[in-house]
């Protein structure tokens, strides 16, 4: 059992947001062995995913023995972050899945084999299955099995923490689950009338809806609930962009591969405390916060839901509303792990999910090799080789900081006009504004009011026009 601290007041002022979330969610973790699951695997459906010991199966149907390595050590990864223990791995080189039983009979029997021997209770596949498959895999092996988009969206489900978060992975689920629906025994009987009801006479007669056309019925009323909910909840997000928008203030996004350190660059560079955890996809829940490039000025930077390869559509559909902070951005900092044993797949993984955003291909990015602490110099020379824009920095020691924010300073949106106005003293809200929004060169209180002369952007350009007077003064 975990002991909770208590903790006083003076602990909890030097005890960071994240740091409090990562103990939160520490302190629950799956136990082993106390499973009160019923014993008939073809039922896993209609039950909660509980992952406790496992064995991983991928089938390698292209590139090298590396990348297949590489993939089947990414899905122990997750697996691990699920709550589970990773027994063993197996690997088929086939030019395609088995269209029956995904790794074919003989595998599949290869795989009882290891079951039976390791003690697992679950077999996690590295790749989507169909409903067929998974149904004669579960006959083969006898115990549950689940595919890569289930243990992915199982992962989410555990780490959302806001409203619109937990109705967004809850809407990924269930069209996950919609076509896997299956019915056994009673469940698949119908409802009939006449003299088969017992003479409940009319309105009884004829079939009825199965159980499993019920679930589904359910499961699509629940569903448009769901978009309902997110639509209303991307409101105050949408009106928060717009306030934004409309004050021009730049926007820039972090995105890349989970894992790859974006909650650690979005705290180094702006102390907001959030969660950090080495583990897979440990934040979902976008975070913005402002911050300032060293000349002063003010923009907006976002940390957005992790990457991975292979991301179920289901999950960029139902986060569509959270990515579109990506689309919305002037600038995309594209991180990247430099220590890790493939950036370049990590790369154009990412790459292929903002594909998919409408806008977001068309963004200037930045390619920000992390973890350079950890990493490999020739890894490092390689990625820079390849990517046309890259800053290599480690947010963990704070190394390349400096020229990273150079590079965003040189990379957002010009201030295009430079005014040299004498604004009244009533409108002090204006010269607020220009130290907020713009590049201050110079500021001088006289008896008329204040003589400002900064470079701003359209918006602010055109209201101190209309409030200032022109200033004839060498500057």
């Amino acid at each position: 059992m975990t002991r909770m601290h208590d903790y006083t007041a003076l602990d909890l002022d030097e005890f960071e947001t994240g740091d409090m979330d990562l103990e939160e969610r520490q302190a629950l973790r799956r136990v082993a062995g106390l499973s009160t699951e019923l014993q008939d695997v073809s039922e896993v459906e209609y039950r909660q995913l509980r992952l406790e010991r496992v064995v991983l199966v991928g089938v390698w149907t292209s590139g090298t023995v590396d990348d297949a390595e590489n993939s089947l050590l990414e899905l122990k990864l997750l697996a691990e972050t699920a709550g589970s223990q990773v027994l063993d791995g197996l690997i088929q080189r086939r030019q395609k899945p088995d269209p029956a039983t995904y790794i074919g009979s003989g595998k599949a029997l290869e795989l009882r084999d290891v079951v039976e021997s390791t003690g697992a209770d679950t077999v996690i596949c590295d790749g989507e299955l169909t409903p067929g498959q998974l149904r004669q895999l579960e006959e083969t092996v006898k115990v549950k099995v689940i595919d890569r988009t289930a243990l992915i969206l199982d992962i989410f489900a555990q780490h959302a923490k806001s409203r619109e978060g937990k109705a967004q992975v809850e809407l990924a689920q269930l069209q996950y689950l919609l076509p896997r629906l299956r019915g056994w025994g009673g469940n698949l009987s119908r409802q009939v009338g006449g003299r088969a009801a017992g003479g409940v006479g009319i309105g009884g007669r004829g079939p009825g809806e199965t159980k499993i056309e019920l679930d589904r019925r359910r499961i699509r009323e629940r569903m448009a609930k769901l978009r309902r909910q997110i639509s209303g909840m991307s409101t105050s997000r949408d009106t928060m962009r717009y306030q934004r928008q409309r004050r021009e203030v730049p926007a820039v996004a972090i995105a890349g591969y989970t894992n790859a350190g974006k909650s650690s660059l979005l705290n180094r560079v702006t102390g907001a405390g959030v969660l950090v955890e080495d583990a897979l996809f440990a934040t979902l829940d976008p975070t913005v916060r402002r911050a300032r490039t060293a000349e002063g000025r003010l923009f907006t930077i976002a940390d957005t839901v992790g990457f991975v390869r292979h991301l179920p559509h289901q999950l960029v559909e139902a986060f569509r509303s959270t990515l579109e902070e990506v689309a919305e951005a002037d600038l995309i900092l594209h991180v990247v792990d430099g220590s890790h044993p493939d950036p370049e797949g990590q790369l154009a993984a990412v790459r292929e999910v903002l594909s998919d955003i409408d806008g977001a291909s068309e963004i200037r990015e930045i390619v920000v090799i992390n973890k350079a602490d950890a990493a490999e110099q020739d890894v490092i020379d390689r990625i820079m080789r390849r990517e046309r824009d890259c800053v290599v920095v480690s947010a963990r020691t704070g190394r390349g900081i400096p020229e990273l924010m150079a590079v965003i300073e040189r990379e957002l949106p010009r201030l295009d006009h430079e005014i040299q106005l004498l604004v009244p003293y009533n409108r002090g809200d204006l010269i607020s504004r220009a130290h907020k929004e713009g590049e201050v060169l110079s500021v001088e209180h006289v008896e008329d009011g204040t003589i400002l002369h900064a470079r701003v952007l359209p918006s602010l350009w055109q209201e101190l026009e209309r409030v200032g007077k022109p200033v004839e003064r060498v500057f």
